[in-house]
């Protein structure tokens, strides 16, 4: 029996020990050595939403059961049918670049968040009970440690949110487990953006005996074809149409939600256009990359 005790206490110190060395737990959430960054990287609003797919558990930040500060935490088995009510508040540039409890680098710039029993990875809705906006973040950390508080989440993720400033907010926390074998929606751009050239392509030989040669357009479409500057893509609905009134708003009359199933899952993707040709293309580019978007080119033969 005292030999079942001592293994009981290592196998705990072990696996303490593991999540203790995958993150930094104790004081995530924001406070006074923490913060924003001094001169942020990305704008926050056009950092896309995970999109939710099966992952395997992590070898890290997946023991049985953790103790920080005396208390002991048990992973649970499945993120299936989760759903809690409670505080959040979010972490930043002091641990940017730290490990996590998944061993990834903590990136304040991702949609991620930290969770005390969720496994690793995990996806969740999070949803702002003070404005009702909702995101959905990936969870590879633990944490965080007070009673108060369910869930830690990344800069960005507070920015979207609506909480970076006052540090903290009751929200709804709701997970979303994709089944095994679905796989991640392919978000790449179809064909990388190009800059303006700076002289129009020159537009190719007429043949005779045509009497008055009409010049072709730059970078011509075939008939069906169309391109698009995707601005956004999101997995929930309501933030793709709040970023799509947004550019409106900006002056952007030709903007449209898209919402696509692939592969089981929904995303929604925010693209202006439809373009003709890549002039145009390339200035409303250009208007937008002014503005802070940062924006993919997208072929398709479909119109929004």
């Amino acid at each position: 029996m005292m030999h079942h005790d001592k293994s009981a206490t290592t196998i705990a110190a072990l696996a303490a020990l593991t999540v203790l060395l995958g993150g930094c737990f104790g004081g995530k959430s924001i406070g006074p050595s923490d913060g924003p960054p001094a001169n942020p990287e990305v704008n926050p609003w056009n950092v896309p939403e995970p999109v939710p797919k099966y992952e395997p558990r992590s070898k890290y930040g997946n023991p049985e059961s953790y103790v920080v500060a005396g208390r002991r935490y048990y992973v649970r088995d499945t993120a299936e049918s989760y759903r809690e009510r409670g505080g959040a508040s979010w972490y930043g540039s002091k641990f940017h670049g730290r490990r996590t409890s998944s061993g990834e680098p903590f990136d304040m710039y991702k949609m991620t968040a930290a969770h005390r029993t969720l496994p690793i990875p995990s996806y969740v809705r999070v949803r702002n009970l003070e404005n009702d906006r909702s995101i959905i973040v990936r969870v590879n950390d633990r944490g965080p440690f007070h009673s108060e508080r369910i869930i830690d989440l990344s800069w960005v993720a507070a920015v979207r949110l609506g909480l970076d400033q006052q540090g903290s907010a009751r929200v709804e926390v709701e997970s979303i487990t994709p089944s095994a074998g679905t796989q991640a929606v392919d978000l790449e751009p179809i064909e990388p953006a190009r800059p303006l050239p700076a002289t129009p392509e020159p537009a190719p030989a007429v043949p005779p005996p045509a009497p008055t040669p009409r010049p072709v357009p730059i970078n011509p479409v075939q008939p069906g074809e169309l391109s698009y500057l995707q601005v956004g893509a999101f997995g929930d609905l309501e933030n793709a149409e709040r970023m799509a009134q947004r550019l409106r708003n900006e002056g952007f009359p030709q903007v449209h939600v898209r919402t696509a199933n692939v592969r089981g899952q929904i995303v929604h993707r925010v693209l202006a256009g439809p373009f003709v040709n890549e002039r145009d293309r390339s200035s409303a580019r250009n208007v937008l990359a002014s503005r802070g978007y940062e924006t993919f080119v997208i072929r398709d033969t479909q119109t929004p």
